[in-house]
């Protein structure tokens, strides 16, 4: 059977998908049940369950959660400012720009950016002790720690929230307001009622993959705490690295638990955007 022409378009990226995301992730879904000898165990997955990789996976998702709310609360209001409020027009363009940009902005780079801003002799570190009289580290702020990456992941975290949640605030018709105003409804009401419940499975739904997003946020951590936090990525990293304690089929296990915790939230994620599609035809 002669394939259609209009498929060839497809083809590079359906190999792209399958050499690089279909075939790693089976080794790692693989792996995960294997002993160095190529035979089947589930030695590897019991391992999960130890105190030090248990306590990491705990971390991870409080540094998610934390990152993820945070970043959907200030990035919805940075939206709603923008859609909603009275902001001018001529900074909705920028600003979308620039989330587009910022939400993959991660890795080495952004660490570097933080590290040299309010890292211990970071610019603004330096400048906040020597001008002002403010000693981060004497209030007990520490950027290689758990609010210093949770810090550190707003930065891609708000903007992926502004290009998420921007296309659902445009979805709030104008005739919904009008009716509540007709009805005696105030604008708390209109909100608490109408709007709020709209927009709650997207703004549920974004958290999920915000969460995904921040738990699967492996350069940024290593490149950003190295070995002084204590997270999955990190453990990962030893885990697989190659050094004489390195048990890559333990990294496994630890990939596939990652892979079933941010499958999970993508997949709440894919099921709230379809409810809240429903609202906004």
């Amino acid at each position: 059977m002669k394939l259609p022409l209009h498929w060839l378009g497809v083809l590079p990226f359906a190999a792209f998908v399958v050499l690089f995301l279909f075939m790693p992730t089976m080794k790692i879904v693989i792996g995960a049940f294997q002993r160095p000898d190529g035979s089947f165990t589930l030695a590897n997955i019991a391992g999960l369950f130890t105190p030090s990789i248990m306590a990491a996976y705990w971390i991870s998702i409080k540094i998610s959660l934390a990152s993820a709310i945070l970043g959907c609360l200030i990035g919805f209001g940075v939206a709603a400012a923008v859609v909603l409020g009275g902001l001018p027009q001529w900074i909705r363009g920028p600003l979308l720009t620039f989330s587009g940009v910022a939400s993959n902005f991660a890795g080495v780079p952004l660490a570097f950016a933080f590290l040299a801003t309010l890292g211990p002799v970071g610019m603004l570190t330096v400048f906040l002790k020597t001008q002002i009289g403010i000693d981060l580290r004497l209030l007990g702020f520490n950027l290689l720690s758990f609010w210093g990456l949770t810090i550190t992941y707003l930065f891609f975290q708000i903007p992926l929230m502004v290009l998420i949640i921007t296309p659902a605030l445009d979805g709030l018709k104008r005739e919904w307001r009008e009716a509540a105003s007709i009805l005696g409804a105030t604008n708390t009401q209109y909100w608490r009622l109408v709007a709020f419940p709209i927009l709650l499975p997207s703004i549920l739904g974004t958290i999920a993959l915000l969460f995904a997003n921040a738990f699967g946020a492996v350069a940024t951590a290593i490149a950003l705490t190295g070995s002084s936090l204590n997270i999955v990525p990190i453990l990962l990293f030893a885990q697989i690295r190659g050094d004489v304690l390195g048990d890559p089929h333990l990294g496994y296990a630890l990939a596939f638990g990652m892979i079933v915790v941010t499958g999970l939230a993508n997949g709440l994620y894919i099921w709230m955007r379809a409810r809240s599609e429903r609202w906004m035809k």
